[in-house]
């Protein structure tokens, strides 16, 4: 794989990502994993310390899937709210968790399931919330 770009997470979101990844049963193991790799060497800031070009939990995203040419809009949510949440992609789906933490113009080349791979450029942030100074969500 090739190096993946440096990353920026919200605390606060860190923080509740853990507590996925520590309840990860079979079925997410792979991707809480991996989440908990990017946490690890990601730069962990304070919510008011995020920039506004940082996809962060909440984020609605717009970004390409490189292999499919093909461009999508989503918003980063943590599977609970998956189901009130129309675009909603979670973080703890492999494309989610590939997002978090990436800035407008980063590619990321992102494990999927079945040994293939997605590269994805983030495009666009078209909502993040410490942007509109919701900080503690």
């Amino acid at each position: 794989m090739t190096t993946r770009p440096p990353l920026i997470i919200n605390r606060l979101d860190a923080e509740r990502l853990q507590r996925l990844i520590d309840a990860a049963d079979d079925d997410t193991l792979a991707v809480a994993e991996a989440l908990e790799e990017e946490l690890a060497r990601g730069e962990v800031v304070d919510p008011e310390d995020v920039p506004e070009d940082v996809v962060s939990m909440c984020s609605q995203v717009q970004f390409t899937d490189l292999d499919r040419d093909r461009q999508i809009i989503r918003t980063l949510v943590y599977p609970h709210a998956l189901s009130t949440t129309e675009d909603g992609i979670s973080v703890m789906a492999p494309v989610g968790a590939a997002l978090l933490g990436l800035r407008i113009g980063d590619t990321i080349a992102w494990p999927l399931p079945g040994g293939r791979e997605s590269r994805l450029r983030i495009d666009a942030i078209l909502w993040q919330p410490e942007r509109e100074g919701q900080f503690h969500r």
